[in-house]
């Protein structure tokens, strides 16, 4: 989303981001926007042509917040490897926490699927980026075995995004919560340098 929004358009989207966790995208109007939001109709119709063009911008909004937490873990001083786990671990959180705190908006994540994926796919090339630039670190340092950065950055991301509708509709046992560092380790088996 742009930096310039205005805050009105902001408290639009949250808004309307709540109304949806609470009822679900069918159950909610412009009109139940409009109120809760007290800005009222016209306001509401300033920024936002429909109600679609508003669950698309909740949409973006979520979706945004999962990058701004990866953004900030490819941003930590630590080593390679560190930093390829605390990224795996966040995106598989992110992801969770934005589902979880969207209550019935779950389901409707699910229903429109093609939409999400459609919209993701702009921030899946610039996590692939941050993979990538974590892999040719770790390859300098000589953390990393010597390998296709661009291709194993792919290879990583779609292993993680792999694993992230059954995490968040919790078909994977609660045992994976308690392996998910096993899980991790089992990526790096290929990727990092043995330890002498």
């Amino acid at each position: 989303m742009p930096n310039k929004m205005s805050n009105t358009k902001k408290m639009l989207i949250e808004v309307a981001r709540q109304l949806f966790a609470a009822s679900g995208k069918k159950e909610v109007t412009m009109n139940d926007i409009a109120e809760a939001s007290k800005k009222g109709r016209r306001t509401l119709y300033t920024y936002f042509n429909n109600k679609e063009d508003i669950y698309k911008a909740v949409i973006d909004k979520e979706l945004d917040s999962i990058l701004e937490k990866l953004t900030i873990v490819s941003a930590q001083n630590t080593e390679p490897d560190v930093k390829l786990t605390n990224h795996i671990l966040a995106h598989l959180d992110a992801v969770k926490d934005v589902v979880n705190r969207n209550g019935s908006l779950r389901a409707d994540f699910f229903h429109d699927i093609y939409e999400v994926e459609r919209k993701r796919r702009k921030i899946d090339v610039l996590e692939i980026a941050l993979i990538r630039s974590i892999i040719a670190e770790g390859i300098e340092k000589n953390i990393f075995n010597r390998m296709d950065p661009d291709l194993s950055s792919i290879i990583i991301f779609y292993s993680i995004k792999g694993l992230e509708v059954p995490y968040i509709r919790q078909n994977i046992s609660s045992q994976f919560e308690k392996n998910k560092n096993s899980i991790v380790e089992f990526v790096f088996m290929g990727i990092r340098k043995k330890r002498s």
